[in-house]
Order: structure tokens, then C-alpha cells, then sequence
């Protein structure tokens, strides 16, 4: 099986999200996709931060895909560092292929992240297109150090074969809708 894991605060998730998501199962041919909505990201401000229990029943009420599943197991780790839940999954799960999904406006900051190296070295990464973000595929940290390990986004239905570190970049329609954006008009 090929699970694509899709991680964030969702705070709120909109239909960028969902486009993602979306792009993701059918470009990398995933069996599932896991939607983890995390209690709180670090890197940010969590004075506003919706409740996890809504921005769970958000999620779902926005998933319309079959395949998406929405996941608040992040919770259950008692973490909220990536590389952690990483650790965690593949320990649990080891005979199920794991792709990290991320969309490319979080590329840019990706190097920030706690242990970013050791997840890029966990599980494939699939990083999805997301508008004023097309460049960072090119210009990230992660993308420089890791220049070696990416594969055309052609092969991307083959990026679950690969050992990690490897990753994608890819390309496709985009949502200019933010989480941050929603909740400033609504201020």
C-alpha cells in the first residue's frame, strides 16, 4: 500500500488544502492519503489556533476524496514535531510505503523545522506547487542540500519505490487561498 501523509495546523483547512490532497493521490498514484491534523505547529503562534476537535470536523466536512482519510494521531504521540511522528509511522507501519506531502510554500521555511534533515531521510517527500512558490523548488535550503536526491516529476508515480532521501517538485493547478489569509478577514 501507498499512503501519502499530509500534515498541518489546517487553521482553518480550505480548498487548497483539499486541491493538494487531490493532486497528490493522483499524481503519485497513493492508495490513501492520511490528513494529519496536527494540535500545533510549532513555528507558530498557537494564541490562534482553532480548537483541534474543529479543525478535525472542518477537515472532514472538506475532504471530499475517498481515498482521504483525516487523522488527528499526531495527538496520540504526545509530539508535535514532524520528524517524531515520522519515527513513529514507520516503526508502526513498516510494510506500508510512506510519502511525505507538503505543499511548496513550506519548502521555503522547511530548514527551520526541528531534525528537517532526518525527515527528508525518513520517507520520500512530494512537494506540491503552491502560488509565489514555484521557485523554492530551486531556492529552499532543502532543495540545495538535497539537489542530488530529486526526481523528475515525470517518475513521480514511481517516487514510493525510492529510498529516501528523494523527492519531487510538482507542478499542477493551484489555490491562492491561505489559512492566514481566512483568518485575517475574518478579524
Amino acid at each position: 500500500m501507498v499512503v501519502g501523509l499530509f500534515g498541518g495546523s489546517f487553521n482553518p483547512p480550505h480548498d487548497g488544502h483539499a486541491l493538494v490532497a487531490e493532486i497528490a493521490i493522483k499524481r503519485l498514484g497513493l492508495d490513501q492519503l492520511w490528513w494529519i491534523v496536527t494540535p500545533g505547529n510549532p513555528l507558530k503562534d498557537r494564541r490562534q489556533l482553532l480548537p483541534l476537535s474543529e479543525r478535525i470536523a472542518l477537515s472532514e466536512r472538506l475532504a471530499r476524496h475517498p481515498s482521504i482519510k483525516i487523522t488527528a494521531f499526531e495527538r496520540d504521540f504526545a509530539t508535535s514535531f514532524t520528524a517524531n511522528t515520522l519515527a513513529r509511522v514507520k516503526a508502526r507501519n513498516p510494510h506500508v510505503h510512506f510519502i511525505w506531502i507538503m505543499g511548496a510554500d513550506s519548502l521555503k521555511t522547511f530548514h527551520l523545522w526541528q531534525r528537517w534533515q532526518d525527515i527528508v531521510n525518513t520517507f520520500p517527500i512530494a512537494v506540491i506547487d503552491r502560488p509565489g512558490s514555484t521557485l523554492s523548488f530551486l531556492s529552499s535550503k532543502m532543495a540545495r542540500t538535497f539537489d542530488f536526491a530529486r526526481i523528475d516529476e515525470d517518475d513521480s508515480q514511481a517516487l514510493w519505490k525510492r529510498r529516501a532521501p528523494a523527492w519531487t517538485f510538482i507542478h499542477g493547478p493551484r489555490s491562492g487561498l491561505s489559512s492566514t489569509a481566512i483568518r485575517d478577514a475574518l478579524k
